[in-house]
């Protein structure tokens, strides 16, 4: 949930590319998660408020939990989030969570994750990246995508579905060192 949070905050700021990875580092016990967009950015005032739950940009309510929530659950796994950006650049946050921490939460179907960012963004790029350790890596980019349909809309359900497998089968062959 934290991924599609952080993204959507992307999308909100006028991002037209998200670039997110996901490292997992055995040897050294981390799973890293960045973010980086080419959004408005925010100012250093900004950059430290959302930090508190008690600050949000939305009209609709005065609460915003999606980084406090993001520090909180880094920090219970023995990890931390770094912050940064610059206006008119974008805005980077970098998570890294202890790997295997009991109180790190699973990453769930990151796949899914992707495929409804993918289609809840049609008009956001999307870089994807997941790593192991052993060197094997995945990389899903939907400006690819998108040049080889020729106009053709990325959310078509046939497109969708061969996301969908293309982002699990990556995601696996990474998982089982190389072999899907």
């Amino acid at each position: 949930m934290h991924v599609l949070d952080i993204a959507q905050n992307s999308i909100v700021a006028d991002a037209s590319l998200i670039e997110m990875a996901f490292i997992i580092d055995e040897k050294v016990d981390t799973l890293t998660f960045t973010i980086k967009d080419n959004g408005i950015g925010m100012d250093e005032s900004t950059l430290e408020a959302i930090k508190s739950p008690f600050y949000t940009s939305r009209t609709t309510r005065k609460i915003g939990l999606g980084v406090p929530m993001l520090i909180g659950t880094a920090q219970q796994s023995n990890g931390y989030v770094e912050l940064s950006s610059q206006m008119g650049k974008g805005t980077l946050i970098k998570a890294v969570f202890g790997l295997s921490n009991i109180d790190r939460p699973p990453m769930g179907d990151l796949a899914g994750t992707m495929l409804s960012l993918v289609y809840a963004s049609e008009n956001t790029d999307v870089l994807f990246s997941y790593k192991k350790t052993n060197d094997e890596s995945f990389e899903f980019d939907t400006r690819e995508i998108k040049k080889t349909l020729d106009g053709v809309s990325i959310n078509e359900p046939a497109v969708m579905s061969f996301i969908r497998e293309y982002l699990v089968e990556g995601i696996e062959t990474v998982n089982n060192g190389g072999v899907y």
